[in-house]
């Protein structure tokens, strides 16, 4: 499969390049929560994720319910933008015994286990055809899991990122998940917020921390970090590999960063959504050296990753009731279709999905 390698590498900020959109995004739908918009501030969407095989995704929040959705349901062809119910369009959905903060599908099992970090502390693993919990870890303290991930390699590792401050590695494959290593990032005990492991074959673990701060582990000896990213000057909500060398952190100082992973470089910084105390979403696509994220004003924003200014930014449309906090994007993830085409969606604190389609445009219309 190709990559981000197949493209034009980001180099250091030197280009005086305007940054220019060469693809046409448009909403095809949008898929509500409810009639009524006092039941939405219930119903926040905090993580979107595909399955392996990109026809499926998930999502999660403070609704306690994982809700499957099968993504021929939610494009629909319509010459207009569709507004359908999250009763019509989701598959099914699995109820939990808490918030989730994080989903993540476990590799090696064709899309059928889907992982999840709560507000609880605990991860637990569903069993999606039989619809039932397989696995669950109670290791964090009850305190918040921020963020979970596997490893793609064999046997399959899992990591937690939590409010207890650390990073924990684990088995999956031992009842109760037996722990391979713990590690605390940072001296002051921070949050761990996020963590990723490499994909693309590197033995390497990343985590965000609180502390305004990245690290980098080798999985093969859990000690000290190997890479220390240090250029946030708020706490590190999410952190994505990009490509072999390099990886995009997104923190609540309202930036994206670019780094180099062989030396900790800051590449580029990307400005232009606010974020100043929310999750917002991360999501990068390779293929397409595309990044995106949202916005407390409400807004989906798109990077390239070779501009430090947004290529594309679409409103979403309030459905907050009169007098409450103003919602804002929450989450967001790419769906690669073809060489030239994209899916984007994009979940709000207010319950909403935005569904969008991607295609490049003609090298004569960029």
């Amino acid at each position: 499969m190709s990559n981000f390698h197949d493209h034009q590498q980001p180099q250091a900020e030197t280009t005086n390049e305007r940054a220019r959109c060469e693809w046409d995004f448009n909403l095809r739908t949008t898929v509500s929560s409810s009639s009524s918009p006092n039941a939405a501030v219930s119903d926040s969407i905090g993580v979107i994720e595909f399955d392996p095989s990109d026809s499926v995704f998930a999502t999660g929040g403070i609704a306690r319910k994982i809700r499957i959705y099968n993504i021929k349901s939610v494009l629909v062809d319509h010459p207009v933008v569709a507004v359908v119910d999250h009763s019509k369009v989701c598959d099914y959905y699995i109820c939990t015994p808490a918030k989730l903060s994080s989903l993540k599908w476990k590799p090696g099992t064709s899309g059928r286990v889907l992982g999840s970090g709560d507000y609880d502390g605990v991860v637990m693993e569903y069993d999606l055809e039989k619809k039932v919990p397989i696995f669950e870890r109670d290791e964090h303290g009850g305190r918040r899991v921020w963020s979970v991930d596997y490893s793609k390699g064999d046997p399959v590792l899992g990591a937690s990122g939590s409010d207890d401050g650390t990073m924990q590695m684990w088995d999956p494959r031992c009842d109760g998940g037996k722990c391979v290593s713990t590690v605390q990032p940072s001296a002051s005990r921070s949050a761990v917020c996020c963590v990723e492991f490499h994909p693309f074959g590197s033995s390497l673990v990343a985590a965000g921390c609180a502390d305004k701060k990245a690290y980098a582990y080798d999985v093969r000896k859990m000690v000290d970090p190997v890479l220390v990213f240090d250029g946030h000057r708020k706490t590190v909500t999410y952190i994505r590999f990009l490509d072999v060398d390099t990886l995009v952190t997104a923190g609540t100082d309202g930036c994206l960063k670019l780094w180099n992973v062989n030396d900790s470089r800051v590449i580029r910084t990307y400005k232009g959504h606010v974020n100043n105390r929310n999750f917002v979403g991360l999501s990068v696509w390779r293929h397409g050296g595309l990044l995106g994220c949202g916005s407390e004003t409400n807004q989906v924003f798109v990077y390239d990753v070779r501009w430090g200014e947004p290529v594309w930014v679409h409103d979403f449309e309030p459905v907050t009731a009169a007098g409450s906090e103003r919602g804002f994007v929450s989450s967001v993830c790419w769906r690669r279709v073809g060489e030239d085409e994209c899916t984007l969606v994009a979940g709000g604190s207010d319950g909403l999905l935005h569904v969008f389609v991607g295609k490049k445009k003609p090298l004569s219309a960029q």
